[in-house]
C-alpha cells in the first residue's frame, strides 16, 4: 500500500511541480525521513519501494530472486518512468539511480536530495542485505556498492544532506533550509 499524507502546505520550488526526490543508499534513512518531510512541508509521501511491492504484489527481494538484477533494475524503471506525481515526497529504491531515464524523470519533476551516511553507520544498520531486496551483484559487498553509487548519487542531487550525528527532524529541517536557498 502506498503511503500519503493529505495535508496542503507551502508552495515548494517552481518549476519543480512540487516533488522532493529522496535518493542513496539502502539504510540512509529515505522513507522514514520522507514521512517526516512530508509532513513538515504539507506534501504526500510515495515510496517507490512500496509502490513497485504493491503493483506487484510481491517482495522486493522476490522480484530480484524470480527475476533477476537486471530485469529487477528495468521493472524499476518502467515504474519510475510511469509517475505522474506533484507536491510529493518520494522515497526512491536505492538503485534508481542506476537508470538515467528514471533520474532525467525524477529530476524533471523535482528537486533531488542526497542523503548521505558514512559506511561504517550504514554497515551497522543493514545486517539483512541478503533479504532485504538490495540490488548488489554476486561477489559484491556493502563497502564495493557503496562506493559504486556515490558518485551516481552526487551526478543526479541538486544537494547532498550528510546525515551522521543528525536527528531525523534535524536532517528536515535541513532539507527545508536548502530547498528555500535554491
Amino acid at each position: 500500500m502506498i503511503e500519503h499524507t493529505n495535508k496542503t502546505g507551502p508552495v515548494p520550488p517552481s518549476g519543480q511541480e512540487g516533488n522532493i526526490v529522496l535518493v542513496g543508499m539502502p539504510g540512509v534513512g529515505k522513507s522514514t525521513v520522507g514521512v517526516l518531510l512530508a509532513k513538515a512541508a504539507g506534501l504526500n509521501f510515495l515510496d517507490t519501494d512500496v509502490y513497485i511491492q504493491s503493483h506487484e504484489s510481491r517482495t522486493l527481494q522476490a522480484i530480484l530472486d524470480s527475476e533477476g538484477l537486471d530485469s529487477f533494475c528495468r521493472i524499476e524503471e518502467a515504474y519510475v518512468l510511469s509517475l505522474e506525481t506533484a507536491a510529493s515526497v518520494i522515497a526512491t529504491g536505492g538503485s534508481v539511480v542506476y537508470s538515467e531515464p528514471a533520474m532525467l524523470h525524477l529530476r524533471s519533476c523535482g528537486t533531488i536530495v542526497h542523503l548521505d551516511l558514512p559506511l561504517d553507520l550504514l554497515a551497522a544498520r543493514l545486517s539483512n542485505l541478503s533479504v532485504r531486496g538490495v540490488v548488489l551483484p554476486a561477489g559484491m559487498g556493502l563497502d564495493d556498492l557503496y562506493r559504486q553509487r556515490q558518485p551516481l548519487y552526487q551526478r543526479w542531487a541538486q544537494f547532498t544532506v550528510p546525515c551522521d550525528g543528525k536527528s531525523q527532524e534535524q536532517i528536515v529541517d535541513e532539507i527545508l533550509a536548502a530547498l528555500t536557498r535554491l
